[in-house]
């Protein structure tokens, strides 16, 4: 595979109680070779580790170029690393709406990405429509959510902060960078922030996603948009760039996680009894099963080192992880955290400390979901205690960190020189994130045999035949309202935006 630049890729070892091994693809194919060291482990080749890393032994290995492990935030060198070629770092995120007008339109653009509702391909026409008729369903009811949080999400403000935050410390640390924004599903857009970087003349780019893990609906997604901008624009091909795609074993990170910690557990009668509850927003689990999406393990990684750290300031509480956010009726990462949490009370714990381990932002997810439905649960199910970690924001270790991995970066943006055409066939440099999006397109089409024998209850049998049945009743009323003219999608204005 030939490319336009060199990705700095956080490879991170399978979690030690991961039921499912982490699906990493083989780094960048490329014939030139590097010498790469972290302070976790340097491995040699004659590891038994697949992926060539030890936790706990300090060896050394030879990695393909673009495939550098930088899990410690390192002394920065004072001497310039980008010569007089501007530099510029994209942050990116999910967005939010920021009004109650747009909750609507901005459930929209979520429901119409592919990588979050996957259709078939004989149904991707499907896609907007039923993006629409989803979105309009469920507008009434996140309003509510919003409007219970002051009428929009925060997201951009806090982002826009977290921006100008990396920005100084960037300059601090003699690297004077513009650091711009660019939102999934919400303003700014990805495609705004490109247009912004493209006329201030940026020559060196750091894609770098506000998701501490990798997932590819979240992570992925936004790269895969990404490299469309980057396939249809003569500028971005030529301009170097890398990413970043997840960094939740950096060391500044996990320190700044575990100050949160310890600080919210110090408000607790008895610190020592508290449990700590990590929540995290779920993934279908088909994402991780049958489409090797490694977010499931490296979330599981994430909390066993926070609780290294922990156990190292004599911090040895009890821990769970589950999972939130699920929506419609297929089965999605487990255990649950609402299930959990009314659990929890069952076995008799007092007091709970919630925190919110894959967001960096406070948004819908915390401030609603965690704050509000959450705390009443736990009240409810006997939890007499309830705190919660604020999310990381501008924490000032968290953001040095962000700029030590976007700097320990530099050295490999543009590391290999190639001509347009051979750009052209990697438009967006993602290394390992690359073949993992491919590893994931491929699972899609070679999902398992479909189940013939229906069976009663919450089963995978009767989820599937309840889906085809499902789906064969929208694609009848879809053709009668096109055929007829007439029917509850035109009467509520939805159809009619699609001819």
């Amino acid at each position: 595979m030939n490319i336009g630049a060199i990705n700095v890729t956080p490879t991170p070892s399978a979690s030690r109680n991961s039921k499912f091994p982490l699906l990493l693809p083989q780094a960048v194919r490329t014939s030139q070779r590097i010498c790469c060291f972290s302070n976790l482990s340097k491995c040699n080749n004659n590891s038994n580790n697949p992926l060539g890393w030890s936790k706990l032994q300090p060896s050394k290995c030879m990695l393909p170029l673009g495939a550098v492990v930088t899990s410690k935030s390192q002394n920065v060198s004072t001497s310039p690393l980008i010569g007089d070629e501007k530099i510029g770092v994209l942050l990116l995120n999910l967005g939010g709406p920021e009004t109650l007008e747009d909750v609507q339109p901005f459930l929209f653009n979520l429901f119409a990405d592919p990588d979050i509702i996957r259709l078939p391909r004989l149904f991707r026409f499907l896609q907007k429509p039923l993006a629409k008729f989803i979105s309009t369903v469920r507008a009434p009811k996140s309003k509510e959510g919003y409007a219970s949080i002051g009428g929009g999400s925060p997201l951009r403000q806090i982002t826009d902060a977290q921006a100008e935050e990396l920005r100084k410390s960037l300059w601090e640390k003699n690297v004077p960078a513009k650091v711009y924004v660019g939102m999934r599903y919400w303003h700014p857009f990805t495609e705004e922030a490109i247009e912004q970087i493209k006329r201030d003349g940026i020559r060196k780019l750091v894609v770098l996603p506000l998701y501490p893990q990798f997932s590819i609906s979240t992570s992925g997604s936004s790269l895969r948009l990404l490299e469309s901008i980057f396939r249809e624009d003569e500028y971005l091909v030529n301009m170097q760039h890398t990413v970043i795609p997840s960094w939740y074993q950096r060391e500044g990170y996990i320190k700044a996680m575990a100050d949160l910690i310890e600080k919210e557990l110090e408000k607790f009668d008895c610190p020592e009894k508290v449990v700590i509850f990590f929540s995290a927003h779920g993934v279908p689990l088909a994402y991780v099963e049958e489409a090797g999406d490694p977010y499931k393990a490296e979330m599981e990684e994430c909390v066993d080192l926070i609780m290294e750290e922990l156990e190292k300031r004599k911090i040895t509480n009890s821990f769970t992880l589950a999972y939130q956010s699920r929506v419609g009726p297929v089965e999605w990462l487990k255990p649950y955290t609402d299930e959990t949490i009314i659990d929890l009370g069952r076995k008799g714990v007092k007091n709970l400390l919630a925190v919110p381990i894959s967001f960096v932002s406070e948004h819908i997810e915390t401030l609603e979901e965690i704050d509000v439905e959450y705390k009443e649960l736990a009240l409810k199910s006997g939890i007499e205690k309830w705190g919660r970690v604020p999310a990381l924001g501008c924490e000032p270790t968290f953001i040095s960190d962000l700029a030590d991995a976007v700097i320990e970066s530099l050295p490999y943006v543009g590391a290999m020189a190639v001509s347009n055409l051979e750009a052209r066939q990697s438009l967006v440099p993602l290394g390992s994130v690359e073949e993992l999006l491919a590893a994931y397109d491929s699972k899609r089409r070679e999902l398992p045999p479909p189940v013939v024998v229906w069976e009663w209850g919450w089963t995978r049998s009767a989820e599937t035949w309840n889906g085809r049945a499902a789906m064969l009743a929208v694609l009848v009323l879809l053709v009668l309202e096109v055929t007829t003219g007439e029917g509850f999608l035109h009467q509520w204005g939805i159809l009619p935006l699609f001819r």
